[in-house]
This record gives C-alpha cells, structure tokens and sequence, in this order.
C-alpha cells in the first residue's frame, strides 16, 4: 500500500476535511554521517485552512499544497534536520503559522535553527484543531526524545514521522535516540489504537495498526 493509495482510503470528514500529500528529497545529517532520504509531507484541512505534518528539503511542494489556505500549524512529528528544513520558507509564506515542536526536541532543533525557537511547546494530550477535525498528541519518544504522533480520530489516521513504519520501529542506533522506549512507546500509544487505524508515516509506505501489532516480538528479537 503507497503513501497515497492510504490517503486515498481516508474519507474526507463531515466539513472537508481531507489529506494531501506529497514527497521530498535531501539529506539526514547526524553523529557525522549523511544519507539521502525522501520524506512524505501530509497536509491536513480543508477549503479554507490547513496544517502542515512535517517540513523537509523543498519548500515548493509543500507550499504549492497548501495553495491559498491560512497555514495554521507546521506540526513536526520530530527535529532531526530532515524533518524541519524548511520551516523558515513556510514561515516566511505564512507569518502566522504556529511552529509545534515538544520541548524534549529541542537538542535537536537547535543544531539546524539555532536562532529560531519554536512557537508552540508539544505536550503528551494536547489537541490542534483542524476544521471539523481533531489531531491528537501522542508523546512517543524512543527515535527522538521528543518524537510525537498525531492521531486524527475522526478520519481513522495517526501519523507517526519515523516513530512506526511498515514493518516496525524507527531506527535508534543514533544519538538521543533508544530501541526499549521507542518500543514501549509504540506498544502503549500506538499500538492502543483501533487496529484500522491508517498508519501514515515520515518516509516510505502506509500501514494500519493491526498489521504491524502481531509482529512486536518479532522487533525486540531484530533489535534496533
């Protein structure tokens, strides 16, 4: 299942509220290394305002999806650099907008915009609104300490940046990352969650929560 045949499974809510998506390309930079990665962008609202999952590498895609909607939120699932590149670019397209990072993410988001802080602080329960719609926070750290997932109820969606892909966890290997919490975060926050529930993900391709449940052994026999 591709990134946008999930978003096509995803029904628009009761006052239009819809998921756009599309991919961007660069580079993950961390501990002296560098890889080429592709990240997916989800755009979530409707006719009239929207937010922002996640901001890597090229702003032009992701501004020509939100088109001439009022941005009302980037929300960033995480700070590794190639997830917040180009909050600055949408910032600078829409002033108003609300940077939403936890604070636990802050090591992080400070070596790529040492001198521009975050507006709005992350914490475990919140809820931003979209439209008709409610994204719920979900602290789940473990691939970053202040990794979050936003589960919008009534659309039957969490997106969880590089916490669970297809087929497990987001790597720990690296710095301020570790495998027993992103595990315990996945088995308690994500894993609670309707087995329908579409998993839209940082990178790569969908899932639904009861596909990845039965395989949790399987992870802590693989490791990070």
């Amino acid at each position: 299942m591709s990134a946008d045949a999930a978003g096509d499974r995803v029904r628009p809510s009761q006052g239009g509220v819809r998921i756009d998506h599309t991919t961007t390309e660069g580079t993950f930079s961390l501990d002296g290394g560098t890889w080429e990665v592709e990240n997916n962008v989800w755009v979530v609202g409707d006719d009239t305002q929207c937010v922002v999952v996640d901001a890597p590498h090229d702003a032009g895609p992701i501004l020509e999806l939100v088109g001439d909607r009022r941005l009302t939120h980037v929300l960033l699932t995480h700070a590794h650099d190639d997830h917040v590149t180009v909050v600055p670019e949408l910032l600078a397209a829409h002033p108003g907008a609300k940077v939403a990072l936890h604070p636990d993410d802050r090591v992080l988001w400070d070596q790529s915009h040492p001198d521009l802080a975050p507006t709005l602080d992350l914490a475990d329960g919140d809820v931003v609104q979209v439209g008709d719609v409610e994204l719920f926070v979900l602290h789940t750290p473990g691939h970053a300490p202040g990794a979050c997932c936003f589960h919008a109820r009534d659309l039957g969606v969490v997106f969880t940046g590089d916490t669970l892909f297809l087929g497990g966890p987001g790597a720990t290997g690296r710095s301020y990352s570790d495998f027993p919490t992103i595990v315990e975060s996945i088995r308690h926050r994500l894993l609670a969650l309707p087995p329908e529930t579409v998993v839209l993900t940082g990178h790569g391709r969908a899932t639904t929560i009861g596909d990845e449940k039965p395989d949790v052994e399987e992870w802590i026999r693989r490791g990070h």
